[in-house]
């Protein structure tokens, strides 16, 4: 169950660069002096994806526990 662990740690590793890709949107947002509504909107746009890549890296971590445990 070794790939287990492998095929785990790269879910996981997409998962944390898609958190890294929406901390950088809202960022680089806040950073070009939008008004409240507009900054209100990028992070609404946002959020959805934030937490598809929260749960990603969820279950790539779910996967690498499963395979040390497997293994």
């Amino acid at each position: 169950m070794e790939w287990l662990v492998w095929v785990g740690a790269g879910v996981s590793i997409v998962g944390l660069l898609g958190l890294m890709g929406c901390i950088f949107k809202v960022w680089s947002s806040r950073r070009k002096g939008m008004t409240d509504d507009q900054l209100r909107e990028v992070v609404r746009k946002v959020v959805p994806l934030n937490m598809g890549a929260l749960l990603f890296s969820v279950l790539g971590l779910m996967m690498v526990i499963l395979g040390i445990f497997l293994a």
